[in-house]
Order: C-alpha cells, then sequence, then structure tokens
C-alpha cells in the first residue's frame, strides 16, 4: 500500500491572511527556502495568492512548470461563516425535531443581560423540512418514509430555492447506513443540488453539534468549491500543474478534491498550521543543553494574536470549539486568541482611558503608515515610531511606511492621554504597547492555568509578523524564560503548510459495555469498519505520499459517569484487539486526571476515533555553517526604551551562523519580520537557523 517517496522540486506553501498573503517556496535540491508577502485582498483571495506566486517566480527566477507541490491554507470558510455569507441551504430532519437549530442547547448567551439576542440560526426555520425517519437508540429503524413522504420533501426542497440540503437524522451515528439511503433517494429526486448525510461529515451524538457540522458543510461547501476550481485553473493557466492540498483544522492538510467536498475540515486551517509546525521543530531544540518541557506558540499577524501549548512533542487538541458562537465538534488543533495584531487600532475611549483594539485596519487601508488612507494609528504605527521597525526596509524594502504620520496620528492619542513635554508620539507608542502586552498576558497565563502548566516550564515561539517584534515584550510580562525564534518567523504558517502531512480523522459513537466479553466485538468491529474508511480516504489523496499509518483513540468512561476520557490505543493494541490492555490503559488515564482508579465499575466505550495520516515527502530545512562567537553588525537604529532613545545594534538574519552570540538589546531585520530584543536577553543561532533566546538573569542562575 505504501509508495515510494516522490522527488519534489520546488514546493510552495500559501497562506492567506487578513492583511497579508504568505509564501514560502523551498527548493529540495539546494534545501534553500525562499520568503514572499503579498497584501490579501478580501474581496477575492485568489488574486492575492496569484499575484503573490507569480512575484516569487519571478524573484527566484524559477519555471512555474518546475513546482511540484502547493500546499494552501485559507480562512475563507471561517470568514463566510462569521459573516454568514455562506450559500442558501436547506435542512431534512426527524418529524418533530424541525426546531433543532432554535432550541439548540437552551442557554442564554449572557446569564447577567436578558436583552442579549440568541444566535441567528444557520438555516431560517422555514427551510427545515420534517420526514417520517426515525432510528431508535440502538440502531433500529422504526419509522421508514414512502416515496410519497421523500417526493413532497423534494418538492419543498425545491421551492425553498436552496443550493445545499442537509440530512440529520436522530440517533443516526447509530445506524448511518439508513441516513445514507435517504440521502440517496433525496438526490434521485433533486438534480443539482448537493445532499449530504450528516453522517458522511461527522458520525458522533449530540444531535445540535452534528446538525450544526453538517450545516455548516452545506452552506460553506458551494462557495469554497467555486474559489478552489477558480484557483486551480488560475494556476494551469500561469503554467503550474502541481497537486494541490489545503491545510486542515486538526494541523494536517487534504487534496483539493476533499477540502472541496468537505470545507468544514479547513475551518480553522490557519492558526493550525502554524502550531504543527512550531511543534515540530521545537521537538529538536534544546535550550542550555536541555529540551523543553513544551512549546508555547505565539502566531502575532495583522489583524490578532493566537496562542497554543505542545506538549511532549505533540500540539494540543480539543474536540470541542466554537466558531463565532457556533459550536463545532470536530478535533482541531487547540488555538487561543489572546488579543491585538499589527493592525489593531490604538484609541481612546469617552473617558480618555487607552485601548488597544478589538477593531484592526486591515490590509485596506491597512495603519497610517501605509500611506493608504487609514486614519487611526496601530500597533505596527507604534513599532515604527519607536523605531523598532525600518522605514526603508519594511517587507524586505518592498514597501517604504510613513514614520512622520504614525508620529503625528500617536502624538494626537498623547493629547487625549494628557502628556506634555517631549517625545509624545514614542510615549503614546510605548503605552500602547505596554496595555497590548499586558492585556495578552492576561489572557495567556488564563489558558496555561487551565492546563496547569508554569509559563516558565515553556519555551515561548513567536511567527506572524509581529510575533518576533512583539516577542520578548510579551515574554517579560508573562515570566518566559526562554524563546525559539524559527528562520521563517514572518511566513511561518505558509512554511507550516509545507511540513503538513495529510490528516482526516474518523468517528463513530457506540455506547457500548467493554471489556467484560459483552460489546467487545462489536467495538472492534466498529473500529475495523473506520480502519477500512480511512485506509481508503488515505489510498486517494495522491500519489505524492511517501507512506500512510492510523492512529486509534477511544473515549471511555465508568458506568453512571457523565464525562469520559480520552485515550490513546497503541498501535499493536489495536491490532491485537487486546480489550485488557484497553481498559488498563483507561484506569491509567483516569488515575492520572482524578487521583483514583475504580477497577470493580463497569467500563463503557462512548465514541470510537481512527486518524489516518499520509507523511508527504520530507521537507529539508536549511543548516547554518558554525561562525565565531560574535556577529558583525551592520548598523545600529535608535529606538525608544523605557523612556529613554538608545541606539540598538542591527543584525541581518540571514548573515547569521551557528553558534554565534547576540546580547540585547539588539535587532535583526530579515524579509519577513523584525526581532526585537530587550536588554537583559541573549540569543545564540543553532544549526538549523532557529534563534534561541534565555533570560540573561535566569541563565546566570542556572550556572
Amino acid at each position: 500500500m505504501n509508495k515510494p517517496s516522490a522527488i519534489v522540486s520546488y514546493r510552495v506553501g500559501i497562506d492567506v491572511g487578513g492583511t497579508f498573503t504568505d509564501f514560502v517556496l523551498s527548493d529540495h535540491n539546494s534545501k534553500r527556502l525562499s520568503y514572499h508577502k503579498e497584501p490579501s485582498v478580501p474581496k477575492d483571495p485568489s488574486e492575492a495568492v496569484i499575484a503573490g506566486l507569480r512575484a516569487l517566480i519571478a524573484q527566484e527566477g524559477i519555471n512555474p512548470a518546475d513546482i511540484s507541490l502547493v500546499v494552501h491554507g485559507t480562512t475563507l470558510a471561517l470568514n463566510a461563516t462569521i459573516q454568514r455569507q455562506g450559500a442558501r441551504a436547506a435542512l431534512v430532519v426527524s418529524e418533530g425535531n424541525r426546531d433543532i437549530l432554535e432550541i439548540a442547547r437552551c442557554r442564554m448567551p449572557n446569564s447577567y443581560d436578558f436583552r442579549a439576542g440568541k444566535e441567528e440560526p444557520l438555516v431560517p426555520r422555514s427551510s427545515v423540512f420534517e420526514l417520517p425517519a426515525r432510528i431508535d437508540a440502538k440502531g433500529e429503524v422504526i419509522r421508514c418514509p414512502e416515496a410519497e413522504d421523500l417526493d413532497r420533501a423534494a418538492a419543498q426542497i425545491r421551492a425553498a430555492d436552496v443550493r445545499a440540503v442537509a440530512v440529520i437524522l436522530v440517533n443516526a451515528p447509530m445506524n448511518p447506513a439508513f441516513e445514507v439511503e435517504i440521502v440517496s433517494a433525496l438526490r434521485e429526486r433533486l438534480e443539482g443540488v448537493d445532499v449530504t448525510a450528516s453522517t458522511t461529515i461527522w458520525s458522533e451524538i449530540r444531535e445540535y453539534e452534528r446538525a450544526i457540522a453538517a450545516t455548516l458543510n452545506a452552506t460553506i461547501q458551494p462557495l469554497m468549491d467555486g474559489y478552489l476550481a477558480r484557483l486551480q485553473a488560475k494556476l494551469l493557466g500561469d503554467g503550474i500543474n502541481a497537486p494541490i492540498y489545503v491545510t486542515a483544522s486538526n494541523g494536517g492538510s487534504l487534496s483539493i478534491a476533499t477540502a472541496r467536498a468537505r470545507p468544514i475540515e479547513t475551518m480553522l486551517s490557519g492558526p493550525a498550521a502554524g502550531v504543527a509546525a512550531a511543534t515540530h521543530i521545537a521537538s529538536s531544540v534544546t535550550v542550555d543543553d536541555e529540551t523543553p518541557l513544551g512549546v508555547l506558540s505565539f502566531d502575532m499577524g495583522g489583524t490578532s494574536s493566537d496562542i497554543a501549548i505542545s506538549m511532549g512533542g505533540e500540539p494540543g487538541y480539543t474536540n470541542h470549539t466554537h466558531v463565532g458562537d457556533l459550536p463545532l465538534m470536530m478535533p482541531v488543533v487547540a488555538v487561543s486568541a489572546i488579543g491585538a495584531g499589527g493592525g489593531s487600532i490604538v484609541w481612546t475611549d469617552a473617558q480618555n482611558i487607552l485601548k488597544v483594539g478589538p477593531d484592526s485596519a486591515g490590509a485596506d487601508p491597512g495603519p497610517i503608515s501605509y500611506g493608504r488612507g487609514g486614519t487611526s494609528p496601530t500597533v505596527t504605527d507604534c513599532y515604527l515610531s519607536l523605531g523598532i521597525i525600518d522605514a526603508d526596509r519594511f517587507l524586505g524594502g518592498k514597501q517604504r511606511l510613513d514614520r512622520r504620520a504614525a508620529e503625528v496620528a500617536l502624538s494626537k492619542v498623547a493629547g487625549r492621554l494628557g502628556l506634555t513635554g517631549t517625545h509624545l508620539a514614542a510615549r503614546a507608542a510605548e503605552a500602547a504597547l505596554l496595555v497590548t502586552s499586558t492585556s495578552m498576558a492576561s489572557e495567556m497565563l488564563k489558558a496555561l492555568a487551565q492546563k496547569g502548566v508554569d509559563a516558565g516550564e515553556l519555551a515561548l515561539m513567536p511567527f506572524g509578523g509581529a510575533g518576533p517584534t512583539h516577542a520578548f515584550l510579551l515574554a517579560e510580562e508573562v515570566g518566559v524564560k526562554s524563546l525559539i525564534i524559527p528562520p521563517a518567523a514572518g511566513t511561518f504558517c505558509a512554511l507550516g503548510a509545507l511540513a503538513a502531512d495529510v490528516k482526516r480523522d474518523f468517528v463513530r459513537s457506540l455506547r457500548r459495555p467493554f471489556a467484560e466479553g459483552t460489546g467487545d466485538d462489536e467495538v472492534w468491529a466498529a473500529f475495523a469498519t473506520l480502519e477500512n474508511e480511512a485506509t481508503q480516504f488515505i489510498e486517494g489523496e495522491g500519489e505524492i505520499l511517501d507512506r500512510h499509518y492510523l492512529q486509534h483513540s477511544a473515549e471511555i468512561r465508568y458506568s453512571g459517569q457523565g464525562f469520559d476520557l480520552s485515550v490513546p490505543v497503541p498501535r499493536e493494541v489495536a491490532e491485537s484487539r487486546d480489550a485488557a490492555a484497553v481498559a488498563e490503559l483507561f484506569h491509567i488515564e483516569h488515575e492520572k486526571t482524578y487521583g483514583f482508579r475504580d477497577t470493580e465499575s463497569r467500563l463503557e466505550i462512548t465514541t470510537l476515533r481512527v486518524r489516518a495520516i499520509g507523511e508527504m515527502p520530507e521537507l529539508v530545512l536549511p543548516s547554518l555553517g558554525a561562525g565565531q562567537a560574535a556577529p558583525q553588525s551592520s548598523g545600529t537604529r535608535s529606538v525608544f526604551i523605557a523612556g529613554a532613545w538608545t541606539d540598538v545594534p542591527i543584525y541581518q538574519r540571514d548573515t547569521l551562523l551557528a553558534g554565534q552570540r547576540i546580547d540585547g538589546p539588539f535587532l535583526i531585520d530579515q524579509p519577513d519580520t523584525t526581532v526585537f530584543a530587550l536588554p537583559g536577553w541573549t540569543a545564540v543561532a543553532d544549526a538549523k537557523a532557529n534563534l534561541i533566546a534565555t533570560h540573561t538573569e535566569c541563565k546566570d542562575a542556572n550556572q
């Protein structure tokens, strides 16, 4: 089943953000990475993708036909969901279940505000149609629709003038085949309308969450399908006839065919790619000759900032998250939004209290310093006014910034704050960055506390266009003692897209007793079905994949408990069908989580999961040669630090060699970002071109 490794000459990773679209080109033969940033075009993201690709191809002087792989991360599905710009869709539900979206979980949006409105249903009640089709809790069909029932439902759907239909039957995960039969019958009656079974999208109990997943996929599928079809045609028109993959919310990627059919899998793909790349890089990095317990990824882009915690070489996952106010019941990389981005607007409220965000200047018009009509100062304007970024070297010199315009706007903010004297713009900018850092630190520490993790045990890995610029400011607020700054930090999510293996999750709800000799056969039979589905999927994802394997897990509880524990099932245990070994793994996990095990209680399996992973050809990262102890600076720049202007040495990232040490404060200019280190930090470049920074006081204490 496994195929030989494919030789890939050039690979391109793309990440479409709210402000910039990032590109990374990997040259397999020279082991070299090239980067490019293109302003995003929100009304048609493909315009920025094509423009950026053309610029990157011209920059590197390569033949488009030599590009052998394109991996694309996009927020199109996410934005369409939040802005409710999906296609018109209809729902077909079991009789008596028409109000499933309105009833939801019967929870108030706000316990303290009785005027708070509920989230608008994805599909209006007038487009939800009942069918006399029902399954009991054991999976037995207790009511089957007649031909005239199906004809009536099809006529109602045609009259509603919708482009997609999702079928959600009560208890369908207990008997997915019955729901699929209903879908087939409706498809025969609804030519030109896409009809999907909820269990083919996500076959897990919880009717409302399953309905949301199926409905989301139905509403965004026409939009995503059209976008990816246009993008593929444009790439072919430019001579790029390479397989296209799209990054997924679980940190992997999917073929373009799968992404067009299942766009819900790409909903949170952009941040997930960066976390996956951070986890991969951190696993081979040492700080003071020790491997960090985990990595805290910090993605600061133009619009917002996200964090994620990775422990033991694996990113953190969650099976339940939210898109806006809508629940998403699918495995995703656990990412938390913590605050502002480079484009977040600096403002004062009615009481002249300094605020940063949540509004953003975005890509158009962007910060005031872009000179595109922006009227409000942003975090980027603060960096510029403080001297942290160079007006003439932004994006490697491709875009010149207007420092004077930024300073004028920030001086007005200083006036509203009541500041007097000299350096008004710089003082207002420094205050705005302090507000930004404090707000981020508050959210970050809250997330760490929920995980029971001490910030001092983790290494902070910043990426995104503003991540390395702001990382040291945030590290001092949070108490992080070490940082790992990757070489392509400003385009890191695009690099993460290139490194992403193909991944897709398969699920089946069961609710069966286990490890008692009763129900075991059903569990292993269900696992076998999931394994077959996963294997068939991965074999259809393209010849570029090197090899594939499956990962198993089960959600188990003691009988009578209200919550499950997810238990990874090692490959050898799954292959040997060893129920006793699975039971012992659950007891161990329960003891670790709750402090005890109860071997007298019966076990109940509620959900089975299988993840299919197809390995992409290995992404070869560049290596650095060894250098002398201290690199040569390319000059100095005056930076406003702690209320005073300081001449700070500047280094060029592409001239650093392994082992070279830099003491803070310092600036490192690179085409995709600027690294700004405060006094009291020391950084050393490693052989993989990462910059490893440690706090001097912490380092001295360990010696």
